[in-house]
């Protein structure tokens, strides 16, 4: 399948980083509204640079469309997309508005079309490892999730000096002003809801703990969430989401045999363990550290199939980014739907709003999307 890619900033090396991981997406070619950025992107790449939007969405040879614009013009984007024909794969979230997010999932179902929207982590083996074992009951009845998504004290970190491979800035005045809840909650709700479906109802909190970001901010967005997410299949999962304390992106979930965690949600490699809930691992439990020295703490379970894939950035963080892009392809391709289908990227954009903007949406916020159950990957699926 022949994509363009919209938006060459900061994230856009990471997705032309991977992309070499799938021979069946081939690049058609690229393109910014910031001319200067987009011909240092088409440049250190070495990739057609497309005029105009207009020139990517009158290309005929353009299948899909990959949005990688700054969030607030993912709606505006996405949409010209769908009303041309294309696919469209997008940066989390979908749109920043609800009833936007609403418009585009409609539009692609009645034109016929695929929508998808990053985060894509849940289809990684860490991801496919954890939710095999507990398909397995490796924990028996999961009852209890507690996932962490913080990013570490990002505002007190020297983020002026980042820069991507290409040379665009981390972007971190919008960072702070989308709000770190929409930027990255997905990690986590995409893998939660992956494997307990739809959520019923979530009662949310979120505050600024740090006022001044060291930047002039057009307005001030929550730094910091927590929230309650009740699952229609009974499960009930507390998510933490912050950028001020210290990094930690785990995900813990709690059965009645057992406890099983994943170290890092951002890895597609991590460690996945797995402890027993009897009586001695109870104590285990208790005192991890003694346990982990006389062998009876969680061990590490081997995961689906080794990451052999090519991704950019620090070794502990393996992440494929066309791993989604390329799923939507084969989905198109197979004339099925996504495992990342509109309906579930729907609900997971709809919990991050809800998270984020508690007051706006309300809280207890009651679910208005649902989705059907996602399939595992095949390789992930004996």
């Amino acid at each position: 399948m022949r994509l363009a890619l919209v938006g060459c900033g900061y994230v856009a090396d990471y997705y032309l980083a991977t992309l070499g991981n799938h021979p069946d997406l081939e690049l058609a070619g690229v393109h910014d509204r910031d001319g200067d950025r987009a011909e240092r992107f088409a440049r250190f790449h070495r990739v057609k640079r497309y005029a105009s939007f207009e020139e990517v969405l009158s290309d005929q040879g353009v299948d899909l469309v990959v949005n990688l614009t700054n969030p607030a013009s993912h709606f505006a984007v996405s949409n010209a997309a769908l009303g041309s024909g294309k696919h469209v794969y997008t940066e989390k979230p979908l749109a920043t508005v609800l009833a936007e997010a609403e418009k585009l999932v409609g539009t692609a179902e009645s034109r016929g079309l695929l929508i998808s929207s990053a985060p894509c982590t849940v289809l990684g083996e860490a991801a496919q490892t954890a939710w095999k074992a507990l398909r397995e009951g490796r924990i028996g009845a999961p009852r209890l999730a507690y996932a962490e998504m913080d990013d570490g004290p990002v505002p007190l970190e020297d983020h002026a000096t980042w820069t991507s491979p290409s040379g665009a800035p981390w972007p971190a005045k919008d960072e702070f002003e989308v709000g770190c809840t929409l930027e990255h909650s997905g990690y986590q709700l995409s893998w939660l809801t992956a494997f307990f479906g739809p959520v019923r109802s979530v009662v949310a909190s979120a505050r600024v703990v740090l006022e001044d970001k060291g930047l002039k901010l057009d307005r001030k967005t929550p730094d910091f969430s927590v929230a309650t997410l009740e699952f229609e299949s009974g499960v009930v999962a507390r998510l933490t989401c912050g950028i001020f304390a210290s990094p930690d992106r785990r995900l813990r979930v709690f059965g009645d045999a057992g406890v099983l965690t994943v170290a890092d949600t951002w890895d597609f490699g991590s460690a996945v363990r797995v402890g027993r809930r009897t009586r001695l691992g109870l104590k285990a439990e208790k005192h991890a550290d003694l346990a982990r020295r006389i062998g009876l703490g969680p061990r590490r379970i081997p995961l689906v199939r080794r990451p052999t894939f090519r991704w950019l950035g620090r070794p502990a963080n393996r992440i494929d980014f066309c791993r989604g892009i390329a799923e939507l392809a084969a989905a198109a391709r197979e004339r099925r739907a996504s495992r990342l289908s509109a309906r579930w990227c729907l609900h997971v954009n709809e919990l991050a709003l809800a998270i984020q903007d508690p007051e706006g949406l309300g809280t207890p916020h009651r679910m208005r999307s649902t989705f059907e159950p996602m399939q595992p990957m095949p390789w992930a699926d004996g």
